[in-house]
């Protein structure tokens, strides 16, 4: 079967080529993928910026259908059935204090398809059944390629921050993650401010599509003004930094009230410099998020049965062959969400 694969340690060594088909453990299943997205984490791997075991198979956000069961997992599974599937837990011991509290994020010995074992730019795939999360029939299947994704944004802005209605939200980076951190925080009733830069125009008027009360373009807004200006004066509640960038967590925690909440969600890969006292002297609390846990999962998959649809960030369709174009739509951020199609 043809593959988008990681081929060798090092900046780019990603090439579409043949790849043998798996055959499932006893324990696991084998997965004929439907839809699969590109995420900034693809692009990590392509530049080696994020770790990986090459030879291996890029992809990980995407829905699939079971063609084959494992013999000790006879019977565990639907073959009607479409599954958007968790990943991230494709190798973990299982028996550490984070895996046995249920933040497998933090396994020291975890895995996740796509950049520690075999991902899903391809054809065929294999996970447990503890992976995989059924589809309710109602939705369309692309809806299961953004469970991972939206299940990130979740756990950033309704699990790992106080955020009430009536507060108000800064999110500071309109990619795919920030604006369904967005599309969460407007599900719940919050008030949200979605910040970017003259580049990010597209995705700002997308923010605006989805709900937000109002984006800035900070190359040509004074965002300190307009969050002044939206806040009565006093601050915004809570800030998510999603871009990874110094100058967008330097607006997040001047833009936050005393006593406010900042959220680290994106990720800068090197050290900044940042006005750290800001956190002292409004005595903000400070948290990252990264990823989610099972539970946040089983609530991504009740936000989609309630009516949101994360599919209103996708932007491009393109068959699994076109990956490079894809890959570069989304790089030049011509693109916010690509989903590949085998």
């Amino acid at each position: 079967m043809k593959a988008v694969v990681k081929t060798d340690r090092g900046p780019g060594n990603v090439a579409w080529t043949d790849m043998p088909e798996p055959d499932p453990a006893p324990n696991q299943v084998k997965l004929e993928i439907e839809s699969c997205g590109i995420c900034g984490t693809d692009l990590h791997v392509r530049n080696d910026t994020f770790r990986n075991f090459p030879p291996v198979i890029l992809g990980h956000e995407f829905v699939a259908r079971v063609v084959e069961e494992g013999a000790a997992v006879k019977g565990q599974t639907r073959p009607d059935c479409r599954y958007a599937v968790l990943g991230a837990t494709a190798v973990r011991c299982g028996k550490c204090r984070y895996c046995e509290s249920g933040n497998f994020m933090f396994c020291p010995t975890r895995r996740g398809m796509g950049h520690g074992v075999n991902g899903a730019f391809t054809n065929y795939a294999v996970a447990r059944p503890d992976q995989l999360f059924p589809l309710d029939e109602s939705l369309p299947t692309e809806e299961g390629a953004l469970v991972e994704p939206l299940a990130a944004a979740l756990a950033a802005v309704a699990e790992n921050t106080m955020v009430r209605p009536g507060d108000t939200a800064l999110v500071s980076g309109p990619g795919p993650i920030g604006l369904l951190c967005a599309l969460v925080l407007v599900h719940q009733g919050i008030k949200t401010l979605v910040a970017g830069t003259t580049a990010d125009i597209p995705r700002l008027e997308l923010a605006r599509n989805l709900g937000v009360a109002r984006t800035i373009d900070v190359m040509q807004e004074d965002l300190a003004a307009v969050v002044e200006a939206e806040t009565s004066g006093v601050g915004v509640d809570a800030a998510f930094e999603v871009a990874g960038v110094d100058a967008s967590a330097r607006a997040c925690l001047d833009s936050l009230r005393p006593l406010g909440s900042y959220t680290q969600v994106g990720h800068f890969g090197r050290d900044i410099t940042v006005p750290f006292d800001r956190v002292g002297f409004k005595q903000l609390r400070v948290q990252g998020s990264v990823g989610y846990n099972h539970g946040t999962w089983e609530r991504t998959m009740q936000l989609l049965s309630q009516g949101l649809k994360p599919t209103r960030i996708v932007t491009h369709r393109l068959p699994l062959s076109q990956w490079e174009v894809g890959f570069e739509l989304f790089a030049s951020k011509q693109a916010l969400k690509v989903l590949l199609q085998p």
